[in-house]
């Protein structure tokens, strides 16, 4: 019985899931930081002065923003740092697990944001509304120019899209302060700015869900949402001289960059080389950039033959 094994990796660029992100982001980052963090001392100084639980649980969902944007830099800096013996695929992983974090970590704010506003519902307190709209008017600008760097790159990695949809939801949610301001100021109604800041949590647990759902799968290994697995067992179906495939696993080696790895079964072993490359090729397009490819003749048996 004859057996051949032969391993390829193929390193491309392909698609959604395999763009290299670029040292500039780290300096874009930094700013963000700098510029939200300076924002979060002002409206959580003016929140406690003016009594505004709206200005306060903004300013909370602000800092958890801070804290997400320092985790991102962290496993984006730490995914450049070359493999070595111990980590041979690096620290890209590190990418994954900070989204993931960062998810949880504005759950927990949601969390506190909605206590502390039914608590005020309850107990409505009184507050200033030219205070509220005025430093929110000021997180408009920080949050839209944060939102506004982070934009380019958003659609390259799923930590910088993170970032992204959270400093535009936060614009909005900024507007929606400015406007419970301006109503608190014309008719005196107190409960506006607890029920601006439920309006606020749920706005920010809707644009979470997807992020959380999406960094789970790819912490456990699944087939990242950019992969369109259906459409690549049919485009290795009909790879030329191929009469079959099987242990295709497909899976994330970071927020950017996915691997896989398949036995194709060959008609004609003499054939290998045209149908590897045919299927690198199916990968490519499929956005997995890092891919084995093993052949074995159609007499290989799975008890005799290594590779499988």
């Amino acid at each position: 019985m004859e057996n051949h094994s032969i391993t390829s990796v193929h390193h491309g660029h392909a698609g959604h899931h395999h763009h290299h992100i670029p040292a500039s982001l780290s300096r874009i980052f930094i700013l963000c930081i700098i510029l939200n963090l300076l924002f979060v001392v002002i409206e959580a100084a003016v929140g406690f002065v003016s009594n505004s639980v709206g200005l306060l649980s903004d300013a909370g969902h602000n800092l958890s923003d801070v804290l997400s944007l320092l985790i991102s830099l962290l496993a984006i800096r730490m995914a450049m740092v070359k493999p070595g013996r111990k980590f041979t695929y690096g620290y890209k992983k590190l990418t994954v697990m900070a989204s993931l974090l960062n998810a949880v970590i504005l759950l927990v704010a949601v969390g506190a944001i909605v206590v502390e506003s039914i608590a005020r519902i309850n107990h409505p307190q009184p507050v200033s509304g030219a205070a509220i709209s005025w430093t929110a008017g000021a997180g408009i600008i920080i949050n839209g120019l944060t939102a506004w760097l982070l934009m380019r790159d958003q659609k390259k990695d799923l930590n910088v899209k993170g970032a992204f949809l959270h400093m535009a939801m936060d614009t909005l949610v900024s507007a929606g302060v400015v406007l419970s301001g301006i109503a608190i100021n014309l008719t005196g109604i107190l409960w506006i700015d607890p029920a601006v800041s439920l309006v606020i949590a749920a706005i920010i647990l809707v644009s979470t869900f997807n992020m959380l759902k999406e960094s789970f799968f790819l912490s456990i290994d699944a087939v990242p949402e950019s992969v369109d697995i259906a459409g690549l067992e049919d485009g290795l179906s009909h790879v030329a001289n191929v009469s079959g495939w099987h242990h295709l696993h497909v899976w994330p080696m970071s927020t950017t960059e996915n691997a896989a790895t398949v036995h194709l079964v060959l008609e004609d072993i003499g054939q290998m080389e045209a149908a590897k490359s045919e299927a690198r090729e199916i990968f490519r397009r499929a956005g997995v950039c890092h891919c084995t490819i093993e052949c074995e003749s159609e007499n290989c048996s799975c008890e005799s033959c290594e590779c499988c």
